[in-house]
């Protein structure tokens, strides 16, 4: 039977949120714990945004050295063979791509305003398919915005042509959240026979319907004959009402009551990873985890009436569909009510020393290699305006020549940026 994937794209869709945004180095956080989790691949950036260059170069060197592993890394493009070719040029180093363009009729009429045929459409789709395997590419994917507004049989002509052309995947994308379970369904079914190729599914919840909308379309696609990617977000963060959120679309695929041991995934999942990743993408954007969030949510296992209360302590599975510790939960979180050291954009060798140390077991081989990292954790602390949790730490000790890519600006600078790295054992 085909599988389900995960792609996660917090990285390029969540940080497109009205409002919000992630520094470099949270975003870099975000791609490991993504592949301790067992992710599929991360939409990690956009290759031609100036700013994201180093970013993306630094990221691609992790992943080359095995520090990001085995999460693939995925850039978004315009399916548009100029911008492909300069975002081969701002990183080279570009192995997986995403190409998108518009495919409905409102689109083509209301977006373009009449300048392109949806042979056009087609035309300059497989133009950029083919300038991205000329430049290196391994795979590349074909995203259909508005897929959900488009008709069907032209979908499926435009899937066809990708896949004559090389591309690996069809991303349909519900982009204003307009399908339902039912209607996504009939319609990933309808593109895994019509296409066969496999099928994203991306979708938005501006219905409230986007982890239902995710399983309801994977369902399809595998029914069709075909490999389902879900794409997904942290805690859901996405443009307007978001996406689909990773946590509870993975426990839909694996607990719920016609998916579970029916539907496999693709590669396995740690889910005691949730609540780790969830609390980071929380406090890196700086928005709170609903109380009533599927498996992460400050109530998700919380009773109170009697007869709940007495049910779930008798049995648990009375009154849970899946433990707490299922999601990484349980361990209790330690808050500071006294004398408390801060690592910020201020702080001295003493305190940060002391920071290190103590609290991590992270002993520096001399002082200077200590107000290295102390610099570079200032800077990241100026772009984050937030203190560092301790895994970021870490990673600039760790790694603190990538640490300094990530956190290098250069807005009037060339647009050929240096290579990532020459020989630094450190990275």
């Amino acid at each position: 039977m085909p599988k389900i994937y995960i792609i996660d794209v917090t990285n390029r869709d969540g940080v497109q949120t009205a409002k919000l945004g992630l520094s470099k180095l949270e975003k870099t956080m975000i791609n490991l714990y993504l592949s301790e989790m067992g992710v599929f691949q991360s939409e990690f950036g956009f290759p031609t945004t100036r700013h994201e260059t180093n970013y993306l170069r630094a990221n691609l060197r992790l992943a080359e050295l095995g520090v990001i592993s085995p999460l693939r890394l995925e850039g978004w493009l315009r399916a548009i063979s100029s911008d492909v070719e300069l975002g081969f040029k701002m990183v080279p180093g570009l192995k997986h791509v995403n190409l998108s363009i518009s495919t409905s009729r409102q689109m083509i009429d209301g977006k373009f305003k009449g300048k392109k045929s949806r042979r056009d459409i087609i035309n300059e789709m497989t133009a950029a398919v083919d300038t991205a395997y000329r430049l290196g590419a391994e795979t590349v994917g074909v995203n259909a915005e508005d897929a959900s507004r488009t008709d069907i049989d032209y979908l499926i002509e435009y899937g066809q042509a990708a896949k004559a052309h090389g591309a690996v995947r069809l991303r349909y994308c519900d982009t204003l959240g307009y399908d339902d379970p039912f209607s996504i369904y009939e319609a990933g079914q309808a593109l895994a026979k019509g296409v066969a190729l496999p099928i994203e599914l991306h979708c938005h919840g501006d219905l409230g319907m986007a982890v239902a909308n995710s399983v309801a379309g994977a369902r399809g696609v595998i029914d069709g004959g075909q490999d389902a990617y879900i794409n997904t977000t942290l805690n859901g963060i996405g443009e307007r009402a978001g996406n689909a959120d990773l946590v509870a679309t993975v426990l839909a695929l694996t607990k719920s009551k016609s998916f579970a041991g029916k539907y496999e995934l693709g590669q396995p999942i740690d889910l005691t990873k949730s609540w780790k990743i969830a609390k980071f993408a929380s406090y890196a954007f700086g928005v709170p985890i609903p109380i009533n969030q599927p498996g992460v949510g400050a109530n998700a296992f919380a009773h109170e009436s009697g007869i709940h209360a007495d049910g779930v302590l008798k049995d648990p599975h009375n009154y849970e569909l899946y433990g707490f510790e299922e999601l990484g939960r349980g361990d209790p979180e330690m808050v500071e009510t006294g004398r408390e050291i801060c690592a910020g954009e201020y702080s001295g060798i003493s305190g940060f020393s002391h920071i290190m140390g103590e609290r991590m077991s992270w002993h520096f081989k001399d002082k200077e290699e200590a107000q290295e990292i102390l610099e570079l954790v200032r800077y990241a602390n100026v772009l984050s305006h937030k203190p560092l949790v301790e895994d970021e730490l870490l990673f600039i000790a760790r790694y603190p020549h990538t640490a300094k890519r990530l956190l290098t600006m250069t807005p009037l600078g060339s647009a050929e940026p240096d290579p990532i790295l020459g020989t630094d054992s450190r990275l």
